[in-house]
């Protein structure tokens, strides 16, 4: 999923949570904090595929896909940011002097 092919509303979805997660981590640990918001999105996205189910058998059926389709998107999203973390290494990191960007 490129940047340019985000909706403001999409972004700005994101964003809220990032702040949240950003204000977590003033008081915890970031890991902590990855994990859980790891935690909260796996328990958030298996909770929208059950509720799209007509029932626990159209569950099961669906369970190998949808596992499939998260977790490479998930992959996806993750290799897109680190590549992006990696072209601005010193920036994200406060390397530059400057504000740092989740």
């Amino acid at each position: 999923m490129s940047e340019q092919g985000l909706s403001p509303e999409f972004r700005a979805r994101a964003d809220t949570v990032i702040d949240v997660l950003n204000r977590q981590a003033n008081e915890v640990p970031t890991g902590q904090v990855s994990a859980s918001a790891m935690y909260a999105t796996a328990r958030f996205n298996a909770f929208q595929v059950a509720a799209g189910s007509g029932d626990a058998e159209e569950l099961a059926a669906q369970r190998a896909h949808a596992v499939e389709y998260f977790t490479s998107q998930y992959r996806k999203m993750f290799e897109d940011h680190i590549d992006e973390c990696l072209k601005h290494f010193n920036r994200y990191t406060r390397r530059d002097g400057s504000t740092p960007e989740p």
